[in-house]
């Protein structure tokens, strides 16, 4: 699942560890988003469209494979 949560990040000009604390994960659960190693679950998804202020499909973008 490819995913803009980097370029999100950069806008708001936050590392992985501060985004990783206001959604209540770990820093490497943010990496590995990033990284497209992990899917969130959609209570996660939600919470990150909530923070940026963005619908989860701005967020998230299903692959043909996934």
């Amino acid at each position: 699942m490819k995913n803009n949560l980097k370029v999100l990040r950069a806008i708001k000009n936050i590392s992985q560890e501060e985004l990783a604390k206001q959604i209540s994960v770990s820093r490497q659960t943010i990496n590995a988003m990033e990284k497209g190693k992990y899917v969130p679950s959609t209570v996660l998804a939600l919470k990150l469209a909530k923070y940026f202020e963005k619908a989860v499909e701005e967020i998230f973008d299903l692959e043909d494979s996934d």
